[in-house]
């Protein structure tokens, strides 16, 4: 469901992996696109340099110039959680997420013409580690309480609680706002979570991790970004709106799907845990990414209608190996 007219859609965070994403495909639907980012490169859309702080002579923020006339603006700032989280890292996480929408929430409450939508990325890592039942919008447990919880998992969900509020307390009354409750967006693209994944496929270690028990929340690019087209088009919906497939899977199903679709052994080398906090470590990063259990369902999509290209993993996982190969191609 695209919307009928030309817009003019702002992408706060639009140089990475998914502002890139959403940027390319309005941009080639001939909407207005401008992203805003720290480090800035050169598009066929336009970029401007993100400086937070940075005020003209009326107490406007430069970078806001763009949202007076905006209709849609989607912020996706934040740095990567890819990543170790020891006391720095924390803190850049918990600030580029949480001062960068404060600071949107201010410039549209300052514009003359504030945009109607306000889409703004939130997680589905929100929810509490369950193996046990699928959480949806309604009747999802919001995590952080539970027994036992590593730091670093525990973390995840104070931010991104902290991060939705900072957005719903921002007085904006003429805009719609939705939080993104995204899971991982799968894109042939490299960078991004699928590449990741097919990595360890295609290197032999593509197993499942740990148990394996643990599900995997997951959407296809094509659905993700339709997804967003079908939020701006239906103005009756506000408030979280988890973005992900009807059909989580298991961390072993996840893995053994994709190593059939890339058609090698069946059988991949699992990594028990002990071996993933050691390679978590030496790569830099948090074995929550693999092991704690999302098992996300998209509630309000599917009661407001939306159809998904793409709800299961296998065949999702079979047209991303095969655009994977195309873009990689000698």
């Amino acid at each position: 469901m695209a919307p009928a007219r030309s817009l003019q859609i702002v992408i706060p965070g639009g140089s990475g992996h998914l502002g890139t994403i959403l940027a390319r495909h309005f941009h080639e639907q001939n909407h207005v696109v401008t992203t805003i980012s720290r480090y800035p490169k050169p598009r066929e859309w336009q970029t401007v340099h993100w400086e937070p702080n940075e005020m003209g002579p009326g107490g406007e923020y430069i970078w806001a110039e763009c949202m007076q006339s905006a209709d849609v603006v989607i912020n996706l700032a934040g740095r990567s959680v890819n990543c170790r989280y020891n006391t720095s890292h924390r803190r850049e996480i918990r600030n580029s997420r949480i001062f960068a929408t404060e600071l949107i929430g201010k410039a549209i409450a300052q514009s003359s013409r504030p945009p109607r939508l306000w889409l703004n990325a939130s997680t589905a890592t929100i929810y509490r580690q369950s193996e046990d039942r699928p959480m949806d919008e309604s009747t999802g447990e919001i995590g952080g309480s539970e027994a036992d919880l590593p730091s670093a998992w525990r973390f995840s969900v104070e931010v991104a609680t902290r991060w939705e509020q900072t957005f719903f307390s921002a007085d904006t009354p003429h805009t719609r706002k939705v939080a993104l409750r995204a899971a991982m967006v799968m894109s042939p693209e490299a960078g991004g979570a699928f590449d990741a994944f097919l990595r360890l496929v295609r290197y032999g270690m593509g197993g499942r991790a740990g148990s394996g028990r643990q599900f995997v929340s997951w959407i296809h690019e094509m659905d993700f970004i339709r997804s967003i087209e079908f939020l701006i088009a239906r103005e009756d919906m506000a408030g979280p709106v988890n973005i992900c497939s009807p059909h989580p899977v298991t961390n072993e199903e996840f893995m053994c799907n994709l190593r059939r679709a890339w058609c090698t052994s069946y059988i991949g080398i699992p990594s028990p845990r002990p071996l993933l906090e050691v390679g978590a470590f030496l790569l830099r990063s948090e074995t929550e990414l693999v092991l704690k259990s999302r098992r996300v369902v998209p509630g309000h999509l599917l009661k407001a209608g939306f159809e998904f290209h793409f709800p299961q993993w296998r065949g999702a996982c079979r047209d991303l190996v095969e655009r994977w190969r195309d873009l990689n191609a000698d």
